[in-house]
Order: C-alpha cells, then sequence, then structure tokens
C-alpha cells in the first residue's frame, strides 16, 4: 500500500542540457522518461546528471499538455511542466523494452496535474497496473501537489507494460515514468508471487532529500524532522553488514535522531484505513546506526515494540558506523494501526537513535499473462494493419480489458488463450499476416470486409481449433489452400470468402486457359451447329437443376449440414453429436428430474457417457415453438461460440422428436435469484450482479459485432440468463433468433412481433422493423431487474413497467428508493447510479438515442471498477514525540496550522518543488 507523502524531495531543477534519447536503458540499466515532452528531443538532468527521454517511443496513445502557467514557478522541474493524459479508452499502456528476464525492478510513476486540462478542482482518481497485475490506485486531490507512485517487482519477461486504468472517476495522466534495476538479493519480500508498493521512504534527521547519485539505485529519500526529536549526524562512513538485503546508503544513515532523553521513546504510528472485508500486508525497514563514539561509561541499549509488544526479542546495541536492519520476513497482516516505540532499556544512558525506515504494502502479481508467442503475433497484427481499437496492455488479462474484437479462453492454472478474433471491417490491407497462425487456440477468425491482397496462407489449415474462417469482401487472390479445402470437406472448417473477384475456389483451375492456334478456330467454325445448340440446352438444363437443388449459392465452402427430408423441412447435419431418443432416455435417466420449463419444453437434467453433466431442451408437442424455430437455435448454436453463450453438446431429431443437450448450468436462471425461487435462494451481492451483467452484455455484444452477418436475439430477458456453479453468466435460448441479410441493412422487417411481454421494443411493436438496438431495450429491462430486484412489470400497486416504475423514482434523486432491499446497502453509490442511468438510456422511446451493446459493456467495465474502488484501502503515515502529535500528512491534509513550505532551507528553495505525496490506498486485488 502507499500512503500520503507529506515530504520535500528534490527531483532535478528546470536547467539541463539538451540530448536526444532514443528511448533505450542507458549505460546504468535505466529508463526515465518525461511524459507529455514533445519532440524526440531528451534532455539531461542537470541535478542527477540522468537522461530523460521523451515518451514517442514507449506509448502511441493519449495527448500532451502542459501545466497551467499559475503551477509554473522558476524552481519547477522539467518533468512536472508536461503531462500525457489518456481520454480515450479503459487501459492506455507505455511498454518498458530491453529488460533482463527474472531480474528484480524499481518502477516509479509520478504525477503532477497542473490543472493541464483547466478543469479547476476536478481531480481525477484512476488506476495503475503493472504488466496484468494491479499497482495502486492514484488519487488527485491538488493540482500543485505531485503523487509519486513506486512498486519494487521482479519481471518476468524482457519487457513490462505500466498502464494507467480509467476508472470512471476522471481522465488518466502522467508526469514521469521512471525504471531502475535492482539486485535480486534486495527487498527478499518481493519475488514472483508478489511486490512491493512503497508507502514511506524517510531519512531522519537530514536536512534535504537524497536520490542519485547518493543512492545507486535512485531511490528518493525523503527528509524527516520533528521538533522533538533532536538530530545527530557524522561524515564518517557508516558501513553496511555483510549480509545486506538493502543496502542503504551511508549518507542516508550519516543522520538520524535521538529521543530528548534516555527515558523518552522515539514513537511513530501507522494507521490503515480498511475495508471490513480485506486487510492489507505491510513489510518495515527500520535502519539504526551508532554516529557518536561513546566513552566506556556510556551506554545505548533499547527495545524495538509494535503495538506495545517487543518486535525485536532482545534488547537493540548498536555498532559505531555499521548500520542495522530491522525487518519482517512476512508481511504483517495483524492491525489497522501500527505504533513503533523504540524504548531504552533501565540500564542504558542514553536514549534511542533512528536513521531511517522504508514502509511497503504487499500486493499480489500472480495474474496470468497471455502467453508470450500469442502477444508477440497480436502485437505484429496490430502494428502491421495499425488496428485503430486502442489495442493496449496484455490482449487477454485482466478479463475485463480484453482487446475489443478478441475473444479470449481462460482457466484457473493456466494463462489466457486467445479463441476468437473478429477484424471484420476494420480497415485492413495488405496481405494476410502470417502471424494469424501462431495462434494456436484460435476457434474463429473474420478478416471480412476489408481490404486485404495476396493468397490465402495455407499455414491458416494448422490451426486446429479453427471452426470458422471469414474472408468475405476482400481483394484476395490466386486459390484457396489445399489444407483449408481438406478442412472443409471434412467438415471441420467453415470457410466463407464470397465477393473476391481474383480469388479460385475450385483448386487447379485457376490458370487461364492457353490461346488455340487459329486453325483451331476455323474447326470449331464448322462445328454443325445443331451439336452446339443440343450442348447449349443441355447446360442450361442442367444449370436449372442445380439452381433447383441448391437455392440461392453463396461463395461459401462449409460443412454439408443441412438436407431435406420426406417433410419438406431442412434436418440436420450438423458438427454436433446426433442422439437417438432412446439415447436421450439414458442420459437423463427417463426424464425424471426437471430442471427447467419454457414455451419449448421441459428442460432435463442429465449425464452423459464420460459423466459430463448436461441440460437436455426436450420440444414438448404443446409447444408454440415449431420445427422452424428448433432448426434456429440448433444452427445456431453450432455456429456461434463465446464464453458468455450457452453452449451446445448435440441435438435429437428423430420422428416427432425434437430436443436440445447442452451445457449444464447449475446455477439456473438469473431471476431466479433476483426473486428468489421457492423462498429458498442466496441472495446476489452488487458485484456479483454487475459481472452477472457485464459477462450477460458481453454475450449480446458477441451477437450484434462479432458474428457476421450481425444477429438479434429477439428475448433477452433475465429468465434467459442462465448462471453457472461460478455465478458466471451465459445468454440461452436462441430459437427467435434473427440475423441481418448483410452488414449494410439498418433493420430486418418480420411478419410478426415476437419476444416477451415488458421486454419488446415499443419500436418493434410499431414499424415491426427490427435492429440490434430491441436488444439493448430488452437488456436495459434486464440492469433495472439486475438493480430493483422488481420483475420487468411489477404490481405496485397495479402492474405497470419497470422502467416507469423506476423512473418516477429516480426522479426524486434517491437510488436508494430503487435499490433491491435484499443487497442491504452493501454497494458503491455511484456505480448503482451509472447503472440504474445506463438502463434508462437503454430503454429510451428512440432507438437511435439508445447505446450500443459495446457501449454498454464499457459501462459497466466503469460500474465495476467503482466497486472495486469502494474496496480500496486508504493508509497513512504520522510521527510523534512523547506527548505531542506532529502528523504533519495529516495536518497538510485537513488544513491544520502546519505549513511545510516554511521550513524550507535556502537549498531546498532552489531547488525542491511542492510536497509530493503518495495517492490513495491501494488495497489489494
Amino acid at each position: 500500500m502507499t500512503a500520503r507523502w507529506l515530504f520535500l524531495f528534490l527531483l532535478g531543477v528546470a536547467g539541463s542540457a539538451v540530448l536526444q534519447v532514443h528511448g533505450q536503458a542507458d549505460s546504468l540499466g535505466f529508463i526515465s522518461i518525461d511524459c507529455g515532452l514533445p519532440g524526440k528531443t531528451g534532455y539531461i538532468d542537470s541535478t542527477t546528471k540522468l537522461s530523460y527521454a521523451t515518451d514517442a517511443g514507449f506509448t502511441n496513445t493519449g495527448t500532451n499538455h502542459n501545466i497551467s502557467a499559475e503551477y509554473v514557478t522558476p524552481t519547477t522541474g522539467k518533468i512536472w511542466r508536461s503531462v500525457r493524459s489518456f481520454p480515450d479508452g479503459l487501459r492506455n499502456c507505455y511498454t518498458l523494452r530491453s529488460l533482463v528476464p527474472g531480474l528484480k525492478y524499481l518502477i516509479r510513476a509520478l504525477f503532477k496535474h497542473g490543472n493541464y486540462d483547466g478543469r479547476l478542482n476536478r481531480w481525477p482518481i484512476f488506476d495503475i497496473h503493472i504488466g496484468v497485475n494491479y499497482w495502486q490506485t492514484v488519487n488527485i486531490t491538488d493540482g500543485d501537489m505531485p503523487v509519486i507512485a513506486e512498486i519494487i517487482t521482479v519481471i518476468s519477461g524482457d519487457s513490462v507494460q505500466v498502464c494507467l486504468v480509467n476508472t470512471g472517476s476522471g481522465t488518466p495522466f502522467i508526469s514521469s515514468l521512471e525504471l531502475r534495476p535492482l539486485k535480486n538479493k534486495l527487498y527478499p519480500q518481493s519475488d514472483m508471487s508478489q511486490a512491493l508498493v512503497l508507502a514511506t521512504r524517510a531519512n531522519v534527521g537530514a536536512s534535504a532529500n537524497l536520490r542519485y547519485p547518493d543512492d545507486p539505485h535512485d531511490r528518493i529519500w525523503i527528509s524527516l524532522n520533528v521538533p522533538s526529536w533532536m538530530a545527530i549526524s557524522t561524515t564518517k562512513e557508516v558501513q553496511n553488514s555483510v549480509i545486506d538485503f538493502f543496502e542503504v546508503p551511508s549518507t542516508v544513515t550519516q543522520t538520524g535522531v535521538t529521543s530528548i532523553n534516555s527515558s523518552t521513546p522515539i514513537i511513530f504510528f501507522w494507521d490503515v484505513t480498511s475495508a471490513k472485508d480485506s486487510m492489507p500486508g505491510y513489510v518495515f525497514m527500520l535502519y539504526m546506526a551508532e554516529l557518536q563514539h561513546l566513552p566506556s561509561n556510556a551506554l545505548r541499549q533499547f527495545y524495538v515494540k509494535l503495538n506495545d509488544k517487543p518486535w525485536d526479542t532482545k534488547p537493540r546495541g548498536l555498532k559505531y558506523l555499521e548500520t542495522t536492519v530491522l525487518y519482517n520476513e512476512k508481511p504483517d497482516y495483524a492491525s489497522q494501526q501500527y505504533i513503533f516505540s523504540l524504548e531504552a532499556t533501565t540500564n542504558s544512558t542514553l536514549p534511542p537513535i533512528l536513521n531511517a525506515l522504508e514502509i511497503f504494502s504487499v500486493v499480489p502479481t500472480t495474474g496470468l499473462a497471455t502467453t508470450t508467442q500469442e502477444i508477440s503475433a497480436m502485437t505484429t497484427i496490430r502494428d502491421m494493419y495499425q488496428v485503430k481499437k486502442n489495442w493496449m496492455g496484455d490482449p487477454c488479462a485482466p478479463k475485463n480489458f480484453a482487446w475489443n474484437g478478441l475473444h479470449c479462453g481462460y482457466a484457473v492454472s493456466r494463462p489466457p488463450t486467445i479463441t476468437g478474433l473478429n477484424l471484420s471491417s476494420s480497415g485492413l490491407s495488405g496481405n494476410i499476416s502470417s502471424s494469424f497462425a501462431s495462434l494456436k487456440g484460435l476457434q474463429y477468425l473474420d478478416l471480412s470486409g476489408n481490404n486485404l491482397m495476396g493468397s490465402i496462407p495455407d499455414t491458416l489449415s494448422q490451426l486446429s481449433s479453427l471452426t470458422l474462417l471469414d474472408l468475405t469482401g476482400n481483394q484476395l487472390t490466386g486459390s484457396i489452400p489445399s489444407g483449408l479445402l481438406k478442412r472443409t470437406q471434412d467438415d471441420s472448417l467453415t470457410l466463407r470468402y464470397g465477393n473476391n473477384p481474383n480469388l479460385c475456389s475450385n483448386g487447379n483451375s485457376c490458370q487461364p486457359p492457353k490461346k488455340k492456334p487459329r486453325s483451331m478456330v476455323v474447326v470449331h467454325i464448322v462445328v454443325p451447329i445443331f451439336v452446339v445448340l443440343i450442348i447449349v440446352l443441355l447446360s442450361i438444363l442442367l444449370l436449372c437443376m442445380r439452381k433447383r437443388r441448391q437455392g440461392t449459392t453463396t461463395n461459401s465452402v462449409r460443412p454439408q449440414n443441412e438436407s431435406i427430408d420426406n417433410y419438406g423441412h431442412t434436418s440436420l447435419r450438423l458438427e454436433s453429436r446426433r442422439f437417438t431418443y432412446s439415447e436421450l432416455e439414458v442420459i437423463t435417466n427417463g426424464f425424471q428430474r426437471v430442471v427447467g420449463r419454457g414455451g419449448f419444453g421441459k428442460v432435463y437434467d442429465g449425464f452423459l457417457e464420460d459423466g459430463t453433466q448436461v441440460a437436455v431442451k426436450l420440444r414438448s408437442e404443446s409447444s408454440n415453438q415449431g420445427v422452424q424455430e428448433f432448426l434456429a437455435e440448433a444452427q445456431s448454436l453450432a455456429k456461434i461460440h463465446h464464453k458468455n453463450l450457452v453452449s451446445m453438446f448435440g441435438y435429437c431429431k428423430e420422428r416427432e422428436y425434437m430436443a436440445l443437450v447442452y451445457e449444464y448450468m447449475s446455477e439456473g436462471a438469473l431471476d431466479e435469484h433476483l426473486r428468489g425461487k421457492d423462498n429458498n435462494t442466496r441472495t446476489l451481492s452488487w458485484r456479483q450482479r454487475l459481472l452477472i451483467a457485464l459477462e450477460s452484455a458481453q454475450g449480446l455484444e458477441y451477437l450484434h459485432k462479432g458474428c457476421n452477418p450481425p444477429l438479434i436475439h429477439r428475448d433477452v430477458k433475465t429468465s434467459n440468463i442462465l448462471l453457472n456453479t461460478n455465478l458466471e453468466a451465459k445468454i440461452a435460448d436462441f430459437g427467435l433468433l434473427k440475423a441481418f441479410n448483410n452488414d449494410s441493412d439498418t433493420h430486418v422487417s418480420t411478419a410478426r412481433v415476437v419476444g416477451t411481454p415488458g421486454y419488446v421494443d415499443p419500436e418493434y411493436y410499431a414499424t415491426f422493423q427490427l435492429t440490434s438496438k430491441s436488444d439493448v431495450f430488452s437488456f436495459g429491462v434486464v440492469l433495472l431487474e439486475i438493480v430493483t430486484g422488481q420483475p420487468s412489470i411489477p404490481n405496485d400497486p397495479e402492474p405497470t413497467s419497470i422502467i416507469q416504475w423506476a423512473r418516477q423514482r429516480l426522479a426524486r434523486g434517491n437510488i436508494e428508493a430503487v435499490v433491491d432491499i435484499h443487497m442491504h446497502g452493501d454497494h458503491d453509490v455511484n456505480s448503482v447510479w451509472k447503472v440504474a442511468d445506463t438502463a434508462l438510456k437503454c430503454t429510451a422511446q428512440a432507438p437511435e438515442q439508445r447505446p450500443t451493446m459495446t457501449d454498454v459493456v464499457a459501462l459497466l467495465h466503469e460500474c465495476l471498477e467503482l466497486e472495486d474502488a469502494r474496496n480500496h484501502m486508504n493508509a497513512r503515515f504520522y510521527t510523534a514525540g512523547s506527548d505531542t502529535n506532529l502528523n504533519n500528512y495529516s495536518q497538510y491534509d485537513t488544513g491544520m496550522s502546519t505549513d511545510v513550505s516554511q521550513s524550507r532551507t535556502a537549498l531546498e528553495a532552489e531547488h525542491f518543488d511542492r510536497v509530493p505525496r503518495m495517492s490513495d490506498g491501494p488495497a489489494v486485488r
């Protein structure tokens, strides 16, 4: 965790020498970036003599700004005068390269708002991630107050990304980013599984702050002096012990403090403000060295106590000019307040001494990143096609920040893998990248509607999991590779390639015919005309018969999954398993246990031969859904694959029996959890509801954006959102699914309105014209149910629309009037407001005023971040003498009378900027 630093520290002066810097690490392995500095020319800081680069080579998003003139003084360091802000996208990242895999690094981010955007008193709160792991939350509360965030972590690869994450509370920005290599033996509490986030680092008793070159690792040691403490110092070098895990510089330990006398202890406090359900872990380092050559009759001996209990079992004696370090090897989670007390023993003639201290919180770094091979492939694809989708950070992780158009598979103990990629209509040009073949887990790839040229790489046939490849609407040439043709013939791949005028689909006949000799032309002319006529007539007859059999043809090579039965209906020949009715009887133990009912019929619990639990949806004779609805759902489930859509194992179509066998969702439908089933159900927390809403929205977004042609569900409701054991949500029931005829369509006209009362778009009712915004309307109703716990048509006291019911109450400005009472107020009010507002936008009367499902997904991400931020912990550090609480940090933040700037020396006035502090929190996530 971090806390507020209310110390002064030296970060360089405005004057500096110009240097052309290209972004690589310097000879020390340091990377120093002045974020927002225009151009490509860096400079050498005149104080530290370290070279600072522009951030042009580290990120390609964001905009440069200068802080406002009122925040610039002659002593304002150069790194503070410009910032880079990131108004677009949820996550924007810097990539630091040329690192040593497995090495430990100190990474530091600096922030000073300086009213760069002209929005006075509107300070942002946002998160920082290190790779795929949460680092901390940055809370800006003052335009002139620098904020510092620092982490010590082991980097597993040859690069690392520092990402700024928009949590919905203002635009992220950054002033400077610095990386320093450390020896792996240093700070042993930091390893591959956890990192240390700096809370404070104090140079006790010093008159000035220290960093490089005094500290070769460029740690920033903030001077700390308290009037009730007596400063002591020496000019002689202070040695570290033989076994040294911290390498504190001699210039730091050459100064220290003692209490006024041996009867007065040195006391300092650390308060933790935490959420009720979690507690941060802390590690502490206390540095002590004897700076005075004591006479034989003098004794300095003391105990170190933590929360009034011995932290060190024996009284502590110090060696002359040698540093002793007290630290805890494992994080301490024991308390919400840490009180350190250095107390002299009864035999001691001298008071205790303290030279320096460090406090860190511990954050986990166990988040799994996408495999290096897939990251490299996606980076190559992004750069080759200059994809404008704000693809930043890890492609798949964290899960909430997966790249747009990308779908990933997640396992508990394995890295995420890319399973789907939709780059349709993305402005791609050039050849098809060979890097697609490196995405070994890819199940579908949509490159339609672009300007891709050249041949289709045969390497795509080696993607064994690929079931759909859509190349329609490009400028591809040559033949379809034999490997892909073979995959289509064995029904393992659907290949779409229409509207590629120069692409040959018939294997070896793509070469233009050779011109025949003129003499041969004469021979053909004298061929009897009636033979020609016969050939022409036969050709026409064959063509007509062929068209009659095939209907409207499309340029698509796909599994031959349809034929016509004796009743004129299309029967299925799908990739999924075809069950017989007798097999279903065995699977369901004679259709013994009913787990659900719907318009199609009953749903039964069952088990396959290998023990896999399934749900069997059997059409009843009285069902109001006919054969066409059954075929639509079966074919849809066979073709669409997404982690938030229910998956089909197989089907049955035998005489009058029709059934679907799909994955078992043990927790049933969402409506049962919101309103109870048999008065016996667990209450969903607000965070669980947000995750369910987000996952459902992602499933709908895939239907609207990830499918070609786009699909409309037409029956979105809480009873069609199913939950598995982990309460992960999946959209179900695709019997009413409707496809656009092509991507350019704005709507689909239907002969009748279908759907469930309370969820149906009023525009659809009025015009019979269906759009993706019809699903958005229905999903808005779902969101209102999630917030309120009410059904779509509540009785209050008369039946009314939940939209009207919620609007009337929200208009009074009281969100608690609509929130489900079963959540017992355990929620972030801002995130609930945002979800309710999103729901009302989704249910706007005019479709054009409603957001897209992509917009809804982004908004729900922000709501989830707000709820998570509620659990962040705020910590602060302060010092005290025996009878005086000199909490400089608290005094500054609460407007107390102490003016830290008045204590500046002449040197400080010349070189120091405003008091830096650490941001609020963070909490371990």
